[in-house]
């Protein structure tokens, strides 16, 4: 995890310009190296039919949070990371109200690439989704970011 002023201030303003997250409602927490969580609370505008949240709002959950987990563990030496690939499993279904919670694990960090996984879980601790992804290294000033 990110334990210098530098790479913590790349991820403060990782959390701040991600409007994507911010527009569906994540909340974040940093936890450990490669751990990180969001949580969602399910409302009506996360939902694909009248009874069901969307696939996509779940897969974005599963790849903001292995993303930002991957980040805990390069933020220091001012890189970030994007999306190289990415498996989905959905084991069951969500609904409006709900309250989900995905949380990250670093699987092996390489010189170029980051394997990570996560999984959601809902309030009475049932696995919703898992996924895997590998995340690709590189310069936060590429992506826009400001280091100081």
């Amino acid at each position: 995890m990110a334990r210098t002023d530098r790479g913590l201030a790349l991820i403060d303003q990782y959390c701040r310009h991600n409007a994507f997250v911010d527009l569906l409602g994540f909340e974040f927490s940093m936890h450990e190296d490669g751990v990180v969580s969001y949580s969602l609370n399910i409302q009506p505008n996360h939902l694909a039919t009248p009874g069901f949240t969307h696939g996509g709002v779940l897969t974005t959950l599963l790849d903001a949070t292995m993303g930002a987990g991957a980040l805990t563990l390069v933020a220091d030496d001012g890189q970030v990371v994007s999306t190289i690939e990415m498996q989905v499993n959905f084991i069951q279904a969500v609904h409006v109200n709900d309250v989900i919670v995905c949380k990250s694990k670093a699987i092996r960090k390489g010189k170029k690439v980051i394997f990570m996984a996560a999984e959601i879980r809902n309030e009475q601790n049932q696995l919703i989704a898992v996924s895997n992804g590998s995340f690709y290294l590189f310069a936060a000033e590429k992506a826009g970011y400001t280091l100081n």
